[in-house]
């Protein structure tokens, strides 16, 4: 397969929001298709080989489905396949349940590493904590996007390692909004792993939004779920602090 890369930076796309409305939307040809048609997402990974454009594709559109968009990434020299697909669909001509069992077939077809569908109007919101140092910009973009909408998550806790005081705006919003906040002393020989770990058993995935510490294997291993670095600097040339600076 050629190789084909379409680079995104935009976070709500990984939860599954889209900034678009599909009330008056209506599958191309179909003049009797439903007037509200419902956002799907699917990620799939698996080893590379001929036709999984096609099946994917083959896969939607036999249930009325519509693509709108496909991002597809083929490393060079490496046998992987990586795409991510946004589509609407009728969830009555093509019930959730009955979806789940498409894409389950689909990943057997070619031993997949891992195939997720998402649909955020139907699936349960994915609980998400986030890791945060001094700084707040990061964090409070975030926190914005979660209040106005954009971000289709629920924030289980907000963990840092800088104690932030009771009037400090981040506080006021946290407080204002019950999401708890855990302050964690942490020092070279200490990054609190373990506490971080038990407080964020239950989530889905963390963000790490300009978290000013290293993780180490091990809190990654048992973790076991996506962590998403929201780097504060200008990767590959200006690596660590200060990237600015440097550059």
């Amino acid at each position: 397969m050629t190789f084909t890369r379409r680079v995104s930076s935009c976070f709500s796309q990984f939860l599954g929001s889209a900034n678009r409305s599909f009330n008056s939307y209506k599958l191309p040809g179909d003049p009797s298709s439903s007037p509200s048609l419902t956002y799907g997402i699917h990620i799939f990974h698996c080893p590379d080989e001929v036709g999984i454009v096609a099946k994917l594709s083959e896969c939607i559109a036999s249930r009325g489905g519509n693509i709108l968009g496909a991002d597809v990434f083929v490393p060079q020299n490496k046998n992987v396949f990586y795409s991510r697909s946004e589509f609407v669909f009728d969830p009555v001509r093509w019930p959730r349940k009955q979806m789940d069992e498409d894409f389950l077939k689909l990943s057997n077809m070619f031993s997949a590493i891992r195939s997720v569908v998402r649909v955020p109007a139907l699936d349960p919101k994915f609980k998400m904590a986030v890791l945060a140092s001094k700084q707040d910009h990061c964090l409070v973009d975030l926190l914005y996007g979660w209040q106005e909408g954009r971000l289709p998550v629920d924030i289980t806790c907000v963990i840092s390692n800088h104690h932030r005081g009771p009037n400090n705006n981040v506080m006021h919003f946290l407080e204002r909004n019950g999401i708890p906040y855990h302050y964690l002393h942490t020092t070279e020989e200490n990054k609190r792993e373990r506490e971080i770990l038990e407080l964020v058993l239950n989530t889905d995935f963390l963000v790490l939004a300009r978290y000013m510490q290293v993780l180490s294997g091990q809190f990654l291993r048992t973790y076991g779920k996506d962590v998403i670095n929201i780097h504060h600097g200008l990767l590959p040339s200006f690596k660590g602090g200060n990237p600015c600076k440097q550059v």
